[in-house]
C-alpha cells in the first residue's frame, strides 16, 4: 500500500486504521513520528495499538475516532492511506490532502469485489488515478457495511435468455463491474449459477443453466441482472481487460465515477 502510494521521505501521511499499530510503526520508521497520523474507529483496537506503538519506541499522533472523517486539525497531508474498504471516497478526504498529493484506498461493495486505486490530487479540486493490477481486499469500513436483509426467497418474475455467461462473476474484474452495475445487490452463488438480491428495493435476479446457456428470472422494481449484463457486455467489447484499465475521478461536489479506459469513457457511477 505505501508503495503504491508513492510515499518519500519528508511527507507527512494520514492512515485511515491503525488496526494492530504494525503498518503506523512502519510509517514511523519511514518518515519519523512528526510526520505520521493514524486514526482507529475501535477504541478497544485503538489502546492496544497505542500500547505496541509506543513498546516500538514510536509516539505518532494517534486518533480515536470516525476515518471516514479524516483529522482536519493536522490537515494538510501529502498523502491518505485508508486499511479498510470504501464504498466511495469520502470527502473529507480529498480536502485534507495537499495539491500533488495522494489518496490510496481500496473501493469495495456489497458484492465484496475490490479494487485497489491511487488518486492524485488536482489543483482544480478533482482527483483522478488508475487502479492498481493487484488483487486485494481490505474489511468495508463500519459505516459503508451492507444492511440486514430478510431470508432470501426465490421468486420467478420475469424470465429470459442471459446475454453473457454468469461464470464471469467469478472474474476478479467481472464481479467489480458487477458491483459497479448494482451497488447495492449482494451476490450470492450456488451449484447451478448466481443469485443477486437488492438490498433497498428487494429486487432479485437468478440463473440457471437452459439448453445450451444460461436463464435468468428477474424481480422487483430493478432488473439487477440486465444492469450487471449492460457492464459486463461494454467490458467484453473492449477485451475483457484487466483493473488497471479501470479508473476512478472523484469530484469537489462529491460525485464520482468509475472509467473504463479513458477519464471520457464508459463510466459508473459510485454509491455517494
Amino acid at each position: 500500500m505505501f508503495d503504491v502510494a508513492g510515499i518519500e521521505e519528508g511527507h507527512r501521511v494520514l492512515e485511515i486504521g491503525t488496526g494492530t499499530g504494525y503498518s503506523t510503526a512502519i510509517l514511523c520508521s519511514r518518515l519519523g513520528d512528526e510526520n505520521v497520523y493514524s486514526i482507529e474507529y475501535d477504541p478497544g483496537l485503538a489502546a492496544t495499538a497505542a500500547d505496541h506503538i509506543h513498546a516500538a519506541g514510536y509516539h505518532p499522533v494517534l486518533i480515536t475516532g470516525d476515518g471516514l472523517a479524516g483529522h482536519k486539525d493536522d490537515a494538510e497531508y501529502d498523502h491518505i492511506v485508508a486499511t479498510c474498504a470504501v464504498r466511495h471516497i469520502p470527502l473529507a478526504w480529498l480536502q485534507q490532502v495537499r495539491v500533488g498529493g495522494s489518496i490510496t484506498a481500496t473501493i469495495s461493495g456489497w458484492m465484496l469485489a475490490s479494487g485497489l486505486v491511487r488518486l492524485h490530487v488536482r489543483d482544480d479540486g478533482t482527483a483522478t488515478g488508475r487502479f492498481h493490477p493487484d488483487q486485494i481486499g481490505y474489511m468495508l469500513a463500519r459505516p459503508h457495511e451492507r444492511p440486514h436483509r430478510p431470508t432470501f426467497h426465490q421468486r420467478p418474475g420475469h424470465t429470459r435468455a442471459t446475454r453473457v455467461d454468469p461464470a464471469l462473476l467469478a472474474d476478479w474484474t467481472g464481479q467489480f463491474l458487477a458491483q459497479l452495475a448494482a451497488p447495492s445487490a449482494e451476490l450470492m452463488t450456488t451449484s447451478t449459477g448466481v443469485i443477486l438480491v437488492d438490498v433497498a428495493t428487494g429486487s432479485q435476479a437468478w440463473t440457471e443453466p437452459a439448453e445450451g446457456g444460461w436463464t435468468v428470472h428477474q424481480h422487483g422494481p430493478l432488473r439487477l441482472w440486465d444492469q450487471v449484463e449492460d457492464a459486463l457486455t461494454v467490458w467484453q467489447g473492449a477485451g475483457s481487460p484487466p483493473h488497471s484499465a479501470l479508473g476512478l475521478t472523484v469530484h469537489p461536489d462529491g460525485t464520482q465515477h468509475v472509467w473504463l479506459g479513458t477519464p471520457d469513457g464508459p463510466a459508473w457511477n459510485l454509491p455517494v
